[in-house]
Formats: C-alpha cells, structure tokens, sequence
C-alpha cells in the first residue's frame, strides 16, 4: 500500500528549534540537539560523532529508525514518530569502574521524568528497561566508544496494541498516559537525566555517595523478585534478586550464595511467575 502524503495527526513531529531553546542554554549539559527524520542507529551516528570529536552533551533523535539496536545486537523498530528513539553523548570524567552505572542512571532519570509527565508509573528492570506494570515501556542501550559513551532510548509513546513489537510490551497510550507529547518528554528526561549526571560526576561515579544506588533500588521492579536469570553457556541461574551493589552489579541469592552478575554476564532477567 503506497504511504500517505499526509502526516499521521496523531504523531506530530518533533520541533528541532523548540527542543534546542529548551535545552541548550549557557552552563547546560546540552551542547545540541538535532532532529533527523530517518536514520539507521542514532547509537551508531553519535558513536560515529564521538570519534570525530563531537562535544560532551550533543543528542540525536530519531523520528524513524530503521535499525535501532538493544542489548545483544536485538534489532528494534517503531512506526514514524510512535516513539521517543534518541541517544545522547557523554564523557564523564569518573573512574573506568564506575560507568558500568550510567546505563541504570539513565533508566532512573527516565522513569522519574516519564512518571512525572505521563502520569504512569514507571519501574525499572534491571539492568535497561523500564516497565509499565510488567511490560515492556523502553530500553536503554549503553555503548562505550574510545574515552566516550553513547546512550540511546528507545520509548513506546503512542503504539497502537497492533504495532507494539512483543507481546510482552506497552506504550504510554495504552498504559493510560495523561500526556504523549513527546517534545514534553525528550524535555522533561534530559534536564533529569542532566541533574542526576553531574551529581554522580561530582560525586566521582560514586552511586552511593550521590544518592543514586538508593534511589535506583527505591524504583526496581526486579529487587526483590524471584528471578530466573539466563548466563551465557546456555546456563541459568534462579535465585532472588536481594539488591544492587555499589558498582551496579545485580546480587541474586542462589543456594544460600550471593551472585553478583554484570550487564556483560547477562543474556536475561525475567521474574519467576
């Protein structure tokens, strides 16, 4: 069936000029923002950027991409500006060893602005997703490049249930949203997602310090929970996720021991029903 000329009413676009008089300002985390109607990966065009010495603060967003990627190299996509899919570039000056927190701080910043704006209560999934009830509202995708790191999202703002990707999945629309304006979102998540950054940079990547550890594990829907973990090797671990440790690691206690399990040594956590 051809396209139609005609904009879906529904999905306005995006304003690149409203976004940057919000958002770049002196003394603002936000150096640029730019819209692009279509691109492959916003990750991949700001990693790209990072190599070619773009500065700290720059954000890409995407009104349609068309091979967004999550953990695992997972493919995802949305209908044209059905969503909020958009990275952001950062180089925080904080020990090596202590950025493995800066995709669960994302998350964080993103749930307490989404909540905030939308009306829906958010939880987050560790380690990258956030959840509306137990399904699926975004992800958050962390990519290291050189000295630099790139974190995209990907938010369900206004899928309809025919266009939600898994069935396990929501948007804001169908989880009750009282607002969808998606320039009111980019907004409301970047000046949280700033504010909590440099507490932690100040802080020197300290989650503990800066009041970032407690206020993840006060929004997790997986502490807590009986979970049934997916190591690679095809091995799995089923335990209960007791908390999250001062580098980001999730504890799951399993046989009377503690696991303390990386992003990196994660393929899947699910709660036991």
């Amino acid at each position: 069936m051809p396209q139609s000329p005609f904009p879906d009413l529904e999905r306005p676009s995006l304003s690149q000029a409203a976004l940057r008089e919000a958002l770049v300002r002196p003394g603002s985390l936000w150096s640029s923002v730019t819209v692009v109607d279509r691109t492959g990966s916003t990750n991949a065009d700001l990693g790209a950027g990072a190599r070619e010495g773009t500065r700290e603060g720059a954000v890409l967003v995407a009104e349609s991409q068309f091979a967004g990627r999550g953990r695992l190299g997972r493919l995802w996509s949305a209908p044209p500006r059905s969503g909020l899919t958009f990275s952001v570039l950062l180089r925080p000056d904080v020990p090596v060893g202590r950025q493995g927190w800066l995709p669960l701080l994302f998350g964080l910043a993103a749930a307490t602005a989404v909540s905030r704006v939308s009306g829906v209560d958010v939880r987050l999934k560790w380690p990258n997703d956030l959840l509306a009830g137990e399904r699926k509202l975004a992800g958050v995708l962390a990519e290291r490049v050189d000295r630099s790191v790139v974190v995209g999202m990907g938010l369900n703002v206004t899928l309809r249930r025919e266009e939600l990707p898994v069935e396990r999945a929501i948007s804001l629309a169908l989880a009750g949203a009282t607002c969808t304006d998606r320039g009111e979102l980019l907004v409301a998540v970047l000046r949280e997602l700033a504010v909590r950054y440099r507490e932690w940079v100040a802080a020197d990547g300290d989650a503990e310090a800066c009041g970032l550890r407690a206020a993840y594990l006060a929004s997790s829907a997986t502490v807590g929970q009986e979970v049934r973990v997916e190591l690679p090797g095809e091995r799995v671990l089923v335990g209960q996720a007791t908390s999250v440790d001062r580098a980001g690691r999730l504890i799951v206690r399993a046989d009377g021991e503690d696991h303390p399990l990386s992003v990196g040594d994660v393929v899947h956590v699910r709660a036991v029903s």
